[in-house]
């Protein structure tokens, strides 16, 4: 097994997409439905956890967020506008690049990488990082959540979106979503690369975290909106934090 995460054919792939991330209705046009549900979720369980007053407005004002995966910036950017000192990684070039120059647009101070997890040094500590619709495109998935778990300050947060293994999630999330509605580009997914909110878990617990939430983002047709959910049949995000090592 290759001691690396990076697997060059999603690397070439998203290449290929770099120019769309900012296009509201270009190809991400179901991320950007997407991402306000999962940044709500975020920002209430990081307010939380670090007791940050609702009238603050910069609330994020000291916090130190990485992004891992972090494509064109678009987590990056909200969390960067309320006072984070954010940095986002990315193993894609041109996903860099398109991040730099729209972060540049808005005037927001942001640390843009290009680089795998795996290549940060471990003494680079941050209070909160997220791997958002990530795992499902790398190699060495439980490597990959080591690293990320590694950088991860002592009774920090950890933010893990993925999809389901579910029959449900092959035929709404693979099938429907990249083939028939168009909500991705085709061949998006593989998956058998899939992960239950079990296997997460138990990645976190091997890593010395504990979970603190989980949801389901669910897809409402009539309105076309992406709402939270008790369902996480398909796509959910797992919250979590760092404790203490116990010998």
């Amino acid at each position: 097994m290759k001691n690396s995460t990076i697997n060059e054919s999603e690397v070439e792939k998203f290449t290929n997409l770099a120019n769309e991330w900012w296009k509201y209705d270009g190809k991400f046009k179901t991320l950007h439905k997407f991402n306000p549900v999962r940044l709500e979720f975020i920002i209430s369980q990081i307010k939380k956890h670090f007791n940050i007053a609702n009238i603050e407005q910069i609330p994020l004002s000291g916090l130190k967020i990485l992004d891992i995966g972090c494509g064109g910036g678009l987590m990056c950017e909200p969390l960067a506008r309320l006072g984070a000192e954010v940095t986002g990684i990315d193993a894609v070039e041109k996903n860099i690049k398109s991040a730099q120059i729209h972060a540049n647009q808005n005037n927001l101070n942001i640390n843009y990488m290009l680089s795998a997890v795996e290549e940060l040094q471990k003494n680079q500590k941050y209070d909160v990082i997220l791997n958002l619709e990530v795992i499902e495109h790398v190699d060495n998935q439980k490597m990959f959540i080591t690293k990320s778990c590694d950088l991860v300050n002592q009774g920090g947060l950890i933010f893990i979106a993925t999809i389901n293994k579910t029959i449900f999630s092959i035929v709404f999330a693979k099938y429907l979503a990249e083939y028939v509605l168009g909500f991705l580009p085709k061949g998006t997914h593989d998956w058998k690369k899939f992960l239950t909110p079990e296997d997460i878990y138990a990645m976190l617990l091997k890593n010395n975290f504990e979970v603190i939430e989980s949801i389901g983002v669910n897809y409402k047709v009539l309105s076309d909106k992406w709402v939270k959910s008790k369902n996480m049949e398909a796509n959910y995000i797992v919250s979590a934090k760092k404790i203490n090592f116990l010998p």
